[in-house]
């Protein structure tokens, strides 16, 4: 087994949306854990909420899941999910999709450094960039 790093989101109640928006987006693979399924004496507000959600596909996996009130989330612009694409039309796919109903930060462009690379921050406040190399001729 190698030694990995994963990218591990938290949501103030809302994490089962944002994790199957993020499903309807990139595909792959989702599972859901629910407090009231998994913790006894869970009070009967949280039932429902997520103790832990994991979306994989193709080398990506983002796992997530619901704070607790009194430990509300501040999002900030500390971090981003970065997907290495395979080709400019996935990028082109994944970027369009999460970008629905959230804002672009730069546009999917070729760059200096050859990849065709763009940011957006989705719907939820969470950050992306989308990269993909592009092979260098000769």
């Amino acid at each position: 087994m190698q030694t990995s790093s994963n990218v591990y989101l938290t949501f103030n109640g809302n994490c089962r949306e944002a994790m199957n928006f993020y499903h309807a987006c990139l595909g792959g693979n989702l599972e859901i854990m629910e407090f009231g399924n998994e913790v006894p004496n869970t009070p009967e507000s949280l039932q429902k909420n997520v103790m832990h959600a994991c979306l994989s596909k193709e080398g990506i996996l983002v796992m997530a899941s619901d704070t607790f009130p009194e430990n509300p989330v501040s999002f900030g612009n500390n971090f981003s999910i970065s997907i290495n694409c395979v080709s400019r039309e996935e990028a082109d796919l994944y970027f369009k999709n999460l970008s629905a109903e959230g804002v672009v930060t730069m546009p999917l462009q070729d760059t200096f450094w050859g990849a065709y690379f763009g940011m957006i921050t989705d719907k939820f406040g969470v950050n992306w960039m989308f990269n993909y190399d592009v092979p260098k001729e000769g």
